[in-house]
């Protein structure tokens, strides 16, 4: 055989040997990305604040007992005789007297989280509930906030109302805005908040798609985790009713059941009824190994 012949065959043995190592490598690289896309994740630890359960615990304690934490408007937020009417088509009324509400929404530790007084005034108190809660999912899930520093957290919220910002420009000029105004009472700024306290720097972001918001918050964050865009994961959603308003349009809109019952799946059902609360969860690829208790998603 020729030289040239010779070598030419050579050439064309190490060519489909380095096409054949690119396809095993190309091959491996899918299988890898396949996995990673349905990588089991863990629930490291969790917290929440709901009407009637201040703790996953005591929220738990009350579903075993069928408690129904459904009460009357409480005076603090408005006067229910003022506001309600059971004819839904009567203006500026609303035709439930009915919600879940938490208690002491006023009250936060803003010393903790290095907050002014005079910035926690301006905060809606949907972002220092956030704050507080999340705090406390770090760590049941063993996790020290303050050692989050610098890491890849994602911290992924759902929350779709702004009823505080409502209730400070009421009745009032412009007088009443300060630095802390708009950045207290801004939605996106919520997840931004959270991580700026605890120094972390992964994915950060608000979700509004009304009342899909904390399952997308969910969805998002273990997409984080499975892509590695994230060590570790919050997924949060958080709402308070503070306002009439959107309870009144709701109203006009036939939403709410009359009884403050909600009758899913019923040929008796005629709407649902508000409620309040704040859920967060830490979320962790299971390999990366979380402790025994851990709820694994698939």
């Amino acid at each position: 055989m020729p030289a040239t012949e010779r070598d030419l065959n050579q050439a064309g043995v190490a060519a489909a040997r380095r096409a054949l190592a690119m396809i095993r490598d190309l091959q491996a690289k899918l299988a890898a990305a396949e996995g990673a896309a349905c990588t089991p994740i863990a629930v490291a630890g969790l917290a929440c604040r709901y009407p009637g359960a201040d703790d996953p615990d005591s929220y738990w304690a009350q579903l075993a007992a069928g408690r129904d934490a459904i009460t009357e408007v409480p005076p603090e937020r408005w006067d229910i005789d003022t506001w309600y009417d059971p004819d839904p088509d009567r203006p500026g009324k609303m035709s439930s007297r009915w919600g879940g509400f938490l208690r002491g929404v006023d009250r936060f530790d803003a010393a903790h989280f290095a907050i002014t007084r005079r910035e926690a005034e301006a905060l809606d108190p949907q972002h220092r509930l956030l704050l507080e809660t999340s705090w406390h999912a770090l760590e049941d899930a063993g996790i020290a906030p303050d050692s989050l520093f610098g890491k890849q957290l994602g911290i992924f919220v759902g929350l779709s109302t702004n009823d505080y910002g409502t209730l400070l420009g009421a009745g009032r000029g412009a007088e009443w805005i300060d630095a802390y105004a708009s950045i207290g009472n801004a939605q996106s700024a919520a997840a931004g908040r959270l991580a700026y306290s605890l120094g972390t720097h992964g994915s950060t972001l608000v979700v509004d798609t009304a009342c899909s918001s904390s399952l997308v918050a969910l969805h998002l964050a273990i997409q984080s985790l499975r892509t590695g865009e994230c060590e570790v994961a919050l997924a949060a959603g958080v709402n308070l009713i503070l306002s009439p308003e959107l309870t009144i349009n709701f109203s006009k809109a036939r939403m709410l059941a009359a009884d403050g019952r909600c009758k899913p799946f019923s040929a008796g059902a005629d709407g649902y009824v508000r409620a309040e609360g704040c859920g967060v969860v830490v979320l962790r690829r299971a390999a990366a190994g979380v402790r025994a208790r851990a709820l694994v998603l698939g």
